[in-house]
């Protein structure tokens, strides 16, 4: 396998001075680069780089702040290189603006035109016309075989009644996917979204995530817009899905947040 010097320099044309981690959550290796000349780039790896790539070119091209793809080969994707800063009132208003502008960019279709995956969880993406069938064909019951019994049961109940919960053709919003803080880089008064897990949807996918492990401030309210009347209750639909990957990743810790949302839904 070609050393990352090697892929480095073949893709840049610089040397690696020095490497240091960066966190990059549980699932993938990330590192700061210094290179020759006094440039940076981080350095991703994992079997999906190519993948990652295309979905961070597609997130700049909707008009919104993702760090720029310097190159990919081999299981490994390079970008620039940001400063992070903390979370001020500007910066998640600048997150609201960014997201906003994110989910102007629409498709035809609700999926995406590749499956992607969260370690050995696969998240399948072919096309489907009906967003509630896409919920729950390709997120909720996307492998029913994962999911403990009695929760799967109470799934299978729920996925009956989501016509009755979602929309049927809302606008299919270009999402980032995988939206929790962690995947934002605040600096300065821009928020880039990183790590993204790409595919058109319903634009409340992302909030529902965003509000996952908290809420955001006003702020980013103020410059992403309310949401329609009944978002409570999609938003607990919606959040099921992170937490069964939660569940299916990370073990029994977290099936109290699948079933908290499964008892406020009534199943």
């Amino acid at each position: 396998m070609t050393s990352l010097a090697e892929t480095v320099l073949s893709l840049l044309g610089a040397e690696i001075k020095s490497a240091r981690p960066l966190q990059g959550g549980d699932l993938s290796e990330v590192q700061l680069l210094q290179l020759s000349g006094g440039r940076q780039a981080v350095a991703k790896s994992g079997p999906l780089a190519e993948r990652e790539a295309a979905m961070l070119q597609a997130v700049r091209a909707a008009g919104a702040p993702a760090p720029k793809v310097l190159g990919t080969a081999d299981g490994l994707l390079l970008m620039e290189a940001l400063e992070e800063t903390s979370a001020a009132p500007a910066g998640w208003q600048a997150l609201g603006t960014a997201l906003r502008q994110l989910h102007s960019a629409t498709g035809t279709q609700y999926g995406w035109d590749c499956t992607y995956a969260f370690a050995h969880v696969e998240i399948p993406n072919a096309p489907l016309q009906n967003w509630p069938g896409f919920w729950a064909a390709r997120r909720l019951l996307a492998d029913p075989a994962a999911l403990p019994r009695d929760l799967r049961l109470r799934i299978e109940r729920l996925c009956s009644r989501l016509p009755e919960l979602l929309p049927a053709e809302p606008p299919c919003a270009l999402l980032h996917g995988d939206l929790w803080t962690g995947n934002v880089l605040f600096s300065f008064d821009t928020a880039y979204l990183i790590d993204p897990a790409c595919y058109y949807g319903h634009s409340e996918v992302d909030l529902a995530m965003l509000h996952l492990f908290g809420s955001p401030p006003a702020e980013f309210y103020d410059s992403y817009g309310r949401l329609e009347p009944g978002f409570e209750i999609r938003r607990l639909v919606y959040q099921l899905w992170p937490a069964l990957v939660h569940l299916r990743l990370f073990g029994s810790s977290y099936r109290s947040m699948v079933e908290t949302r499964l008892e406020a839904l009534g199943v």
